[in-house]
């Protein structure tokens, strides 16, 4: 199946055109099976697509009650006594999706699910961390690592986070048929979710991953915790290997500060350097994978459309395009002189 780039205008027009393909695949599946499974991510960028998704919903486009919906990630360490204070933080990603999609729509989905994030104790973690230091091993390129916890764990409580936390969210997902379609951000250095650079694609579908202190010296800076002490220095996450297993993903991306590592996506060869860059192996063993991103996140891309095109990448611009054309009306063929098509 073609790996597809739609260019866009700006923000508004990114969110309505992948609005609409998110929309037109629940529709056309929702006509030959009886529930949909929709991946859902946090931050900015996907939060102008929700809107317009709620709207649809609201306007009788497609059934909410047979949608099912699982969420990339969530933190661990978020201020609180218990789970429940923490799930309802306002920067937990729980309520965040509460804030932008799931208390916006008229008629609920018919389940959600965020990564159990909230039921771990940090303090709890960390002191096992401490304690048992055969019982992990740490992967990864960059600041931020995942913690391998290993299967012969001594830790009762690293077993349990294991098989409650970890597995048992992917278990989930399989038992629900899969993710029909994932909606997906990029990190500034080409990350998915809390998937870092240099954690290895293969083996890693549920991650325990510690911060990069980078991420926690700037969500003080931002305003969203008082300071270090009080913010989360962990975060449950799907790792790209479960987020590329969907039957499509569709990545977002708009702003200057995306384009390198989308366009580093595109023109090189996969590595977990780049941990979006496993859209290419998703594409090659079939899998739908769209990237619908605004001119400012594809500068690298225009400027490279041929040698992008010459590794089997589809790219329409339709950033001179009203935005109230369908995405639907637009079809994807790869130019063989150009990747650049329209």
């Amino acid at each position: 199946m073609p790996f597809k780039v739609i260019v866009t205008k700006d923000f508004d027009h990114m969110s309505e055109v992948a609005a609409n393909i998110v929309i037109r695949d629940i529709k056309d599946t929702l006509n030959n099976k009886d529930n949909y499974v929709l991946g859902l991510a946090t931050g900015n960028t996907p939060t102008g697509l929700y809107k317009h998704l709620a709207k649809a919903a609201n306007a009788g486009a497609f059934d909410c009650s047979k949608i099912r919906s699982f969420n990339l990630d969530e933190y661990i360490g978020l201020p609180g006594e218990n789970a429940q204070q923490r799930a309802l933080h306002p920067e937990s990603y729980s309520f965040f999706m509460v804030q932008e999609l799931f208390g916006l729509l008229e008629k609920k989905f018919g389940e959600v699910n965020v990564p159990w994030g909230t039921l771990v104790d940090q303090e709890r973690l960390l002191a096992e961390l401490g304690a048992n230091p055969g019982d992990w091993e740490e992967h990864g390129a960059d600041k931020g690592r995942a913690i391998l916890i290993k299967t012969n764990a001594q830790s009762e409580y690293f077993r349990w986070i294991r098989k409650e936390i970890l597995d048992a969210y992917g278990e989930k997902i399989e038992r629900k048929g899969g993710i029909d379609l994932h909606v997906v951000g990029v990190g500034g250095r080409g990350h998915v979710a809390f998937h870092e650079s240099g954690i290895p694609f293969e083996g890693n579908k549920m991650l325990l991953v510690k911060l990069d202190e980078d991420t926690v010296a700037n969500a003080v800076k931002d305003g969203h915790f008082p300071d270090k002490g009080q913010s989360p220095w962990y975060a449950i996450s799907m790792g790209a290997e479960l987020v590329y297993s969907a039957r499509t993903v569709i990545l977002l991306a708009n702003g200057d500060r995306k384009a390198e590592p989308v366009a580093e996506s595109l023109l090189n060869d996969p590595t977990p350097l780049v941990p979006i860059s496993y859209g290419q192996i998703f594409s090659g063993k079939g899998g739908n994978m769209i990237y619908v991103i605004d001119k400012a996140a594809a500068k690298k891309v225009l400027e490279n459309a041929d040698r992008i095109g010459q590794r089997g990448v589809a790219i329409k611009n339709v950033s001179a395009q009203a935005a109230s054309k369908k995405v639907e009306d637009l079809t994807f063929f790869r130019n063989p002189d150009s990747g650049l098509i329209g």
